[in-house]
Parts: structure tokens; C-alpha cells; sequence
């Protein structure tokens, strides 16, 4: 029996700012429940690059599969100009096989009937429910069949062999197209073992991971996505050190990439939390995970991700030293909320630096902070919700609503939004870093004689939740 045909599916990934206005949309659900059964349901097999696992890096695969998979579907929603650039390639090479859609009432940069795109709809607030899911899933599957009865056929969709009749690219052999397929299977079958390690006890999980990246070899004969998936695989792990060897097995082209630069600071960061380690080689770790971090913001100005990563290496400097030598502290206290601060006001959707410079400036405490606290509070709050409609929540949106609800003195909310941090717990790091924040915050109110009542059962549920 001959293997499905591939399709390549171009979308932008995760939830994505609605250029009408609206609450953000969930490209991940929309793969999930329509995209990819209706591929499957006109007998091909999806493939989608991981541009969450990638950083967004046209790499040499990427353009393999816009060759040579025979099927392709382009969701244009939000004129995201991966999609288009990608589609433009994909035009240059194949003249027919490609099936665009895009969702109703989104602006699209020119007219897309030309192309014969699919429309659907994403319902009330971009919610993307059964309904919209089913109606998108039976029209794409219907659309499939239909071109692969053309797939022969001399009719085209690619505005280019349309206009350019005598337009010939070279023909690909077929032994490529042959070893393409076959490094698609085996990228696949790495990805699958990344995620059996992670649903194991840290210790089998990273020495699977360990022997996975032994056997790959040289990563420049692996798609970015496998790597950067092994490096995110091991910080799942907490393999910080694992992190940093596959950091210097890869390839220059992807160790020069912003995500790949942020996962390494993060994992020096963590590593010099090991107190078992010798102080110097802490001190060491600490200080090369600043460089590259402010290396990152010099480069690239500031954004709430490498913002959030340097303003946490100060928070930990200020733990480390506020007992021996609070006048230091003091100072890397300041750095870290003016960090997080920064990263807020860079992206203020991204609820992350927010909570956590709302949670710094109540343990700075002082009129001033608490203050400015109270200011920001309903901002982060909001930034929150409008991450959270439209979306299925995860572990960092209900942990941050359980840090916002605590500091509010809601203690009825603070429980809900615990029991929904508890559920979606996917890494064992998560619960332990919510709980030292929550920890900070009641030390802070204690010592100021406020009232603490309720933060320590969160806190005990969540340190149990990190032993499992």
C-alpha cells in the first residue's frame, strides 16, 4: 500500500492578536479541531513546523516541505507574513495543491476570491466552538478530496502559472522527494519520544533525553524544531546543565536565534539556583546568564520575554543576598522590577513580567510601591483575561490569576484559580515557582503585620503538587 500523500499546513501559531479588534485567536485549537481532522479525513498526513518550538526561523526543511509535500492548506487570518511568504514559495513550485482559507470578518491585504481560499468562521469572541470546529473540518476535508481528484489535472491555483503559462521549475527527483519523506518519519518519531520523556520521573525522563541526543548526532542533520524541542524537553526536566551541552552542539544559524539565546540564559539562571554546586561556579553561571540575556535586549530592544528572564536573574540575586547584605539586595531588587516593568510596558498582553512586577514592588513595600502596585494591578489583571477568551487556559494563566488574586486579598478567588493551577500543572518547576513567589509575598505582609491568613495552605498544595 502506497504512503498518504503529506500536507503542509502554513498558519500562524498559538493565540495571535485579532486585527479587528477582538479577543485573540486560538490557531492551535483551530489546528486541533478542524484543521488536522479534516486533512486526515481526505486521507493525507498533516504536518505543521512548530514555529512556537523555532522562533519563527525559515530553515532549511521548512522550504523541503513547501516543495515537496503534494497538499497544502495556508490559513491567511491575520495576514501574518510567515504564511504569505511561505505561500509565495509554495506558488513558485507547485501550481496546483494548495488550498488557502481564512476566517470571515478578518482583513486580508488583497482580495483572496482569486485564489479560490475557503472561508469559515471563528463565532462569538474568536471562541472557535463545535460548531464553527465542524463546519470547518467537513468544508477543508471536502475542499482536499476535491484536489486530489485534480491533483493531474492541467487547471492551477498558483497565481504565478496562471499568469506565466510557459513558468517550468526544475523538476525535483524522486529519490529527494524519497529521503524527504523518510527524514519527515524520523522527526516525527524524535518528537514523539521528547514528549514520552516528559510524562516520566525526572530522573528516567532525562536520561532518555540524554540518550536521545546521543543518537541524533550532529544537530545540523535535524530540523530546528527537533532541537530546540530536545532543549525544551530538558528544561521541562529541569536538565539546566543538558540544556547548556545541547546549546554547544548545535549549529551557528540556531544558536544565533533570540529563543534559542533566552532558553540558554534561563538555564545558566537556574543552574546557579543549585546550591549544591560550588559558589564560584554559581557566581559564574549567574553572571553569563545577565550577558546573554542583555545581550538579547541590546540586540533586539526590549521585549516581555527576555525582559522576564533578566528581571528574574535579579529577583534571585535579591533572595540570595537580602539576608547578608541587604543594602546589595536593595539594588538588585530595583533592577528586577524595573526589568519586569520594561517587559510589561513592551507587551502589555503579556501578563507574565506584570504579575511579577506587581508582586516585587508589594515586597519592596513603601507607600510609593504599594502605590504603584495598586495601579498596576488592574492593568495585569485585564492583560490576563484578555489572554485567557477566547483560548484554553494553562498552567502560567491560572497560576498568575491565583499571584493577582492573592495580592487583591481575595481569598475565595485565590482558591478557585489554586484548584485550576493544580489541574494544568505540566512541568514540576511550574508549582515550585509560583509557590516561592506566593512565599515572598506573605514573608513581606507578615513583616509588615498585615494579615496572612490562607496563603499558607496555597502554598503547602502547591510544594506537594511539585514533590509528585
Amino acid at each position: 500500500m502506497s504512503p498518504q500523500p503529506l500536507c503542509f499546513v502554513l498558519m500562524p501559531f498559538g493565540c495571535k492578536p485579532d486585527p479587528a479588534g477582538g479577543p485573540d485567536i486560538d490557531f492551535d485549537r483551530v489546528y486541533r479541531l478542524a484543521i488536522k481532522p479534516a486533512i486526515e479525513a481526505a486521507d493525507m498526513e498533516p504536518i505543521r513546523a512548530d514555529e512556537e518550538k523555532t522562533g519563527g526561523i525559515i530553515h532549511k526543511p521548512m522550504f523541503e516541505r513547501l516543495l515537496l509535500c503534494e497538499y497544502a492548506v495556508a490559513d491567511l487570518t491575520t495576514a501574518n507574513p510567515n504564511v504569505f511568504y511561505e505561500l509565495g514559495v509554495r506558488h513558485t513550485a507547485r501550481p496546483r495543491t494548495t488550498q488557502p482559507i481564512f476566517a470571515r470578518r478578518q482583513p486580508i491585504p488583497f482580495d483572496v476570491n482569486f485564489l479560490r481560499a475557503l472561508a469559515y468562521d471563528l463565532g462569538m469572541d474568536n471562541k472557535f466552538e463545535d460548531a464553527e470546529a465542524a463546519a470547518l473540518r467537513e468544508n477543508l476535508a471536502e475542499r482536499l478530496r476535491g484536489l486530489r481528484q485534480q491533483a493531474g489535472a492541467e487547471d492551477c491555483d498558483s497565481p504565478l502559472f496562471q499568469l506565466i503559462g510557459d513558468w517550468k521549475p526544475g523538476e525535483i527527483a524522486h529519490i529527494k522527494t524519497d529521503i524527504f519523506r523518510d527524514q519527515v518519519r524520523v522527526s516525527e518519531a524524535l518528537k514523539r519520544r521528547m514528549e514520552r520523556a516528559r510524562a516520566l520521573p525526572r530522573k528516567e525522563g532525562l536520561a532518555d533525553l540524554r540518550r536521545l541526543m546521543d543518537e541524533m548526532g550532529g544537530l545540523d542533520a535535524h530540523e530546528a524544531d527537533v532541537a530546540v524541542g530536545l532543549m525544551l524537553a530538558f528544561r521541562d526536566l529541569e536538565g539546566w546543565t543538558e540544556m547548556i551541552e545541547l546549546y554547544q552542539r548545535m549549529p551557528g544559524t540556531l544558536k544565533r536565534q533570540v529563543l534559542v539565546r533566552e532558553q540558554l540564559g534561563f538555564a545558566y539562571n537556574r543552574r546557579a539556583g543549585d546550591k549544591a554546586r560550588p559558589e564560584a561556579d554559581r557566581r559564574l553561571d549567574r553572571r553569563r546568564a545577565r550577558e546573554i540575556l542583555e545581550q538579547v535586549e541590546r540586540d533586539q530592544g526590549p521585549n516581555s520575554e527576555t525582559c522576564g528572564l533578566i528581571g528574574r536573574i535579579y529577583k534571585d540575586l535579591w533572595d540570595e543576598t537580602r539576608a547578608a547584605d541587604p543594602v546589595t539586595a536593595a539594588g538588585h531588587l530595583d533592577q528586577a522590577i524595573d526589568a519586569y516593568v520594561r517587559g510589561f510596558e513592551a507587551d502589555p498582553r503579556d501578563a507574565y513580567p506584570g504579575v511579577n512586577a506587581v508582586t516585587l514592588l508589594e515586597i519592596r513595600g513603601g507607600q510609593a510601591s504599594l502605590e504603584t502596585r495598586d495601579r498596576l494591578l488592574g492593568v495585569v489583571q485585564f492583560a490576563v483575561d484578555r489572554r485567557i477568551r477566547g483560548k484554553s487556559p494553562d498552567y502560567w494563566d491560572h497560576a498568575t490569576n491565583l499571584e493577582l488574586a492573592v495580592l487583591a486579598s481575595r481569598p475565595q478567588a485565590a482558591q478557585q484559580h489554586l484548584a485550576r493551577a493544580l489541574a494544568s500543572v505540566r512541568a514540576n518547576w511550574e508549582p515550585k515557582t509560583t509557590a516561592r513567589n506566593l512565599e515572598l509575598i506573605r514573608e513581606a505582609r507578615a513583616s509588615r503585620g498585615e494579615n496572612v491568613e490562607g496563603i499558607d495552605g496555597i502554598i503547602a498544595a502547591l510544594r506537594r503538587r511539585a514533590a509528585e
